[in-house]
């Protein structure tokens, strides 16, 4: 018998949440962000795959999506929604023969030790079988589809997954990880961004093989002591394998806001921060974690986005402490160019103290 990691992502999901309440927009380009006006600031939270297809992704400026595709549908953002049907979707995982690590609204790992699903799998030694019951248990709760990734630590089911989609599943473990890793390049990793690959490859190192390849002396002299080295492991495929049913706990709480016009005033400007660090100093109440750091993000027009942050001398969930905490990381910016959007952050120690 053998224990294996499961990752559990659903599709598009909260376009598909948005899809399920309205029937009628089933096979057309959906997309959902700020308050569903392609007019307004703010930004793709995420889009169908028939949005997709035009080039529509998260993160992405609504108008922009609206000039790629025209004709989407154009949804506000229903946080409540999302999280109802995501606790839904865990709690039936739960019910599974498995441990649930839970990564936010719409995937979580498995720890799947294959002693437990014998008898429901006629004693056989088969995670795909498994991972089909997985992704029959989430249709017949929500009705939505998952894809499942497969792999013999969280790494590699995580990027199984992405093979896998959409409403698949793939087994990625390290009898085929050069087989299937080998020559893709590096932002296929998880961890590994389109900025990080960008200054890997000026280094000479364009694929997962050459990076799996380089000295680790070389890459701590390059990109830094501890990431260096670390992006030779997770070319290797090499990860944590430990699922852990801990409860979520957030590392964060965050506000912003993006304005219609840009500011220009800096007293506005503080103002604005002000008002987010009120709103930010209620979430971390309600978390029950004192905050350790406070960060501040400035957008910059047209899209330049730039944050800092500082230490609180003790953490706290005080109010004033925060807002004067805001207040100073604002302090940090040059505020000479047009704002378009404000954000604070309130990050816990972790463990949460």
């Amino acid at each position: 018998m053998s224990a294996w990691v499961l990752h559990v992502d659903l599709d598009q999901f909260i376009a598909a949440v948005e899809i399920a309440r309205r029937p009628e927009l089933r096979g057309r380009p959906v997309v959902v962000g700020g308050n569903g006006d392609p007019a307004e600031r703010a930004v793709v939270a995420t889009a169908s795959y028939e949005a997709r297809e035009f080039g529509v992704q998260s993160g992405m400026p609504l108008r922009l999506a609206a000039k790629r595709c025209p004709d989407a549908v154009f949804l506000a953002t229903d946080a409540p929604a999302y999280q109802e049907v995501s606790d839904r979707v865990m709690a039936r995982l739960r019910e599974l023969p498995v441990v649930v690590e839970v990564l936010g609204w719409d995937e979580a790992f498995l720890g799947l030790d294959t002693e437990n699903i014998t008898a429901e799998n006629g004693g056989t030694d088969d995670p795909e079988a498994f991972a089909a019951e997985v992704r029959r248990a989430v249709e017949d709760e929500t009705g939505l589809s998952c894809s499942v990734g497969i792999g013999d630590n969280k790494l590699r089911a995580k990027l199984a997954t992405g093979f896998a989609k959409p409403a698949g599943i793939f087994r990625l473990t390290r009898e085929n990880w050069w087989a299937v890793m080998a020559e893709l390049p590096t932002d296929a990793l998880w961890g590994i961004g389109r900025k990080t690959a960008k200054k890997l490859a000026a280094a000479g190192f364009t694929t997962v093989l050459q990076l799996a390849g380089a000295d680790a002396d070389d890459l701590a002299a390059r990109f830094g002591p501890r990431l260096g080295p670390w992006y030779r492991v997770l070319a290797g495929g090499i990860g944590d394998a430990e699922v852990t049913a801990t409860p979520y706990v957030a590392r964060s709480r965050s506000r912003e806001t993006t304005f219609q016009q840009d500011l220009t005033d800096p007293a506005r400007i503080a103002e604005e921060i002000d008002a987010l660090a009120v709103r930010v100093a209620r979430d971390v109440v309600a978390e029950g974690h004192p905050a350790a750091r406070v960060a501040v993000k400035v957008r910059f027009a047209p899209f330049h986005t730039h944050t800092h942050s500082i230490t609180l001398p003790e953490p706290t969930s005080d109010a004033a402490a925060i807002g004067r905490a805001a207040r100073e990381v604002l302090g940090m910016f040059t505020l000479g160019r047009p704002v378009r959007l404000l954000g604070v952050r309130a990050e816990f120690p972790h463990p949460p103290a």
